[in-house]
């Protein structure tokens, strides 16, 4: 099975959206509570005590724009990254603190919980980031080939294979 031009067009539509969505339902609560995010981020026992506060006040507004961005597909390939790297930040967190065998909520949609699930919930939170995580690559590289695809396509000529040269000074820019 051969899959369209069409078809991947879509999967990245609805990978851009979900990522969007996530991000804005994420940082809501965080928003709303940004003391309670500060005791989810202490109990991640990375951070310096100075930088906790400032951390739960602004990593909930970068996960919000980030997420709007996506949602209304203004400047998607920024945003693609930012939220890569974001997920890339927040995978290697958890499982820093996994490998140090804490067991904590991940505060991640919401207030830290008085009573953690325990007993295996980081793997779940692995799970899940991972997941996220891998529909950011393939959000991130689908973004950037499509977009290097269109922008040879908008060349003009019928069948164009490669970009155009713009000439500038002694140096040629593609």
């Amino acid at each position: 099975m051969q899959v369209s031009r069409r078809h991947i067009t879509i999967l990245l539509l609805m990978s851009r959206l979900l990522l969007g969505g996530v991000f804005v339902y994420a940082s809501f609560d965080k928003i709303l509570h940004p003391a309670a995010f500060a005791e989810a981020v202490y109990n991640y026992q990375i951070l310096p005590d100075a930088l906790l506060n400032l951390t739960a006040i602004l990593l909930p507004w970068l996960e919000l724009c980030t997420g709007l961005l996506l949602v209304l597909g203004v400047w998607v390939r920024g945003a693609v990254f930012t939220c890569n790297a974001l997920l890339a930040l927040f995978f290697a967190a958890l499982a820093f603190n996994f490998s140090r065998g804490l067991d904590i909520d991940c505060g991640c949609f919401s207030a830290p919980a008085r009573f953690s699930a325990g007993g295996g919930s980081m793997v779940l939170y692995l799970l899940r980031d991972a997941f996220f995580l891998a529909v950011g690559v393939f959000l991130f590289f689908g973004s950037f080939r499509r977009e290097s695809h269109n922008s040879w396509k908008e060349d003009g000529r019928q069948g164009a294979t490669e970009p155009t040269t713009v000439e500038r000074g002694s140096r040629s820019f593609l």
